[in-house]
């Protein structure tokens, strides 16, 4: 068996994975796909020590921020974890808000065409924070709807680009295609859905709690070593917000409102995906009530 609990940021899916595995004796694969990086610990809201210890955790903080992370590499990190885990006689339970991520894993790749050569090309020309403009001009002429979903994602942007000059189609159009037939047999899938005005509450109180922890110490050392150049964890969300208040553009109670604002906006993205990509998924109320496995 193999439990899933996905649901959007700060809604409680960590509270409720570790509850849950502790009853069960369960090992949990985090699908997060930034948490998998040494240095934005508060940042991405990475389980702490104790609660490691409390239960073992997968795939966090296992690598460097200059290392590039795609959907690929990730989905094959948690199918050695998940095997691991289940040879041991527990049973994993995969936690986390990266939709693509557990889409991928659950449902497999899609089939959308690729070509290596190409994608060289395009990150030699696109892979920068200076290149994003450039990136966007030529994504509003071949793709605006691509565009629009994922114009702060320069990643997705470079691979909506690649499908679109490979296939003349836009990737969104080939999504509607995406596996409908889960890859494992013994899935138990969950969602958090919290009624929005509660998420918005614990959206609020965990961002001032991550600044009152520290996270503008740690952005700020992360910054200095390069974050915001990076392939992949650039994307962390907050790091660019606290730069900007770093170069004193404004206030820090300014800064949490607009840290609020962008994970709130994050979080709402988020149940968009899981409500319309996750039929799998049984839908959960409370992270503090045990899932319907239990009763």
């Amino acid at each position: 068996m193999i439990i899933v609990i996905m649901g959007p940021t700060a809604s409680g899916k960590s509270r409720l994975a570790l509850d849950t595995a502790q009853r069960i004796n369960g090992e949990i694969v985090s699908f997060d796909s930034m948490q998998v990086y040494r240095g934005l610990e508060i940042g991405t809201a990475q389980p702490t020590a104790e609660e490691r210890l409390r239960v073992p955790h997968h795939l966090v903080g296992i690598y460097d921020i200059k290392q590039r992370l795609d959907v690929y590499t990730f989905t094959d990190l948690a199918e050695r974890a998940v095997k691991e885990i289940s040879a041991r006689g527990k049973i994993p339970i995969l936690a986390g808000g990266t939709g693509m991520y557990l889409r991928a894993f659950l449902y497999g790749m899609d089939d959308m065409p690729g070509d290596r050569e190409l994608r060289a090309q395009l990150d030699e020309l696109y892979d920068a924070p200076e290149k994003e403009e450039s990136l966007r001009r030529r994504m509003a002429e071949l793709d605006p709807a691509a565009l629009e979903k994922w114009g702060e994602c320069r990643r997705r942007l470079i691979r909506a680009l690649e499908v679109k000059l490979i296939s003349g189609k836009s990737i969104l159009e080939l999504q509607q295609n995406l596996p409908r037939k889960l890859r494992h047999d013994d899935i138990k899938a969950f969602k958090l859905e919290l009624p929005p005005e509660e998420l918005n509450l614990k959206i609020a109180a965990r961002t001032a709690l991550m600044l009152k922890e520290g996270w503008i110490d740690e952005a700020e050392k992360a910054i200095s070593e390069g974050l915001l150049e990076t392939p992949t964890a650039h994307q962390a969300l907050g790091y660019k917000i606290i730069d900007r208040y770093l170069k004193g553009e404004f206030s820090q109670e300014e800064l949490k409102e607009k840290l609020i604002i962008a994970t709130r906006q994050y979080a709402r993205r988020q149940r968009t995906w899981f409500r319309h990509q996750h039929p799998e998924a049984v839908a959960v109320t409370s992270p503090e009530s045990p899932l319907p496995i239990f009763r």
